[in-house]
């Protein structure tokens, strides 16, 4: 059987990462595909519970990335890897691009010190386990706030000031261009339209 593929999907808070989700899963399901669609932090029953502290309860910072971590250890663990294993597709909702951009680019977490904890967790013999896909939806700083704003309760990472997303959204294009062969940047502050033919194009190009 062959190994399925697996994508993960990146964005500043208001990137209208979700509306993109919906529309990728109904794609890759179009295409006859096994898609399994988790996230992150979470994905299964301990990697929820770590997610409702991560995302209400302040904490250190190096506590902080080692429960995102830990989180996603089990994540690949239980859900990801066998999925793989599987013939499966998986559609996951951040991954290790999040930890890099909100944990070293937005509160300061030492870039060596997420290294070790990125070999730690999905390093193996022949490299890291990463995604073969990621798409990072990029907006301004503006456009994502005002997409944020009265809309739900947020957390305690989307409450965090403007100064800290803007890092976030550095972090995230500096990854992008470190890694330009896995990581596509998508512009997100166009129509759906735009955004979605772009998608297809990438899409049909992944699927070759």
């Amino acid at each position: 059987m062959l190994r399925g593929r697996f994508i993960s999907v990146e964005g500043i808070d208001g990137a209208g990462k979700s509306t993109q989700l919906t529309w990728l899963v109904q794609y890759l399901q179009s295409r006859q595909l096994v898609l399994r669609q988790t996230r992150e932090p979470g994905g299964t029953a301990l990697g929820e519970k770590l997610r409702v502290l991560l995302l209400n309860d302040e904490m250190h910072l190096d506590t902080e990335a080692l429960l995102m971590f830990a989180a996603r250890n089990e994540h690949l663990q239980q859900v990801i890897l066998p999925a793989l294993a599987q013939g499966e597709w998986v559609l996951c909702d951040r991954f290790t691009d999040a930890t890099y951009a909100y944990q070293c680019g937005g509160r300061g977490l030492a870039v060596e010190r997420f290294a070790t904890l990125e070999q730690w967790v999905q390093g193996r013999e022949h490299g890291l386990i990463e995604p073969d896909l990621t798409l990072i939806f990029d907006v301004p700083l503006e456009v994502s706030q005002a997409r944020m704003a009265g809309t739900r309760v947020l957390d305690r990472f989307e409450r965090e000031q403007a100064d800290f997303h803007s890092r976030v959204r550095a972090a995230y294009l500096q990854r992008a261009a470190q890694n330009p062969q896995r990581i596509r940047v998508i512009d997100a502050s166009r129509s759906l339209e735009l955004i979605q033919t772009e998608l297809a194009q990438l899409m049909d190009e992944f699927l070759v």
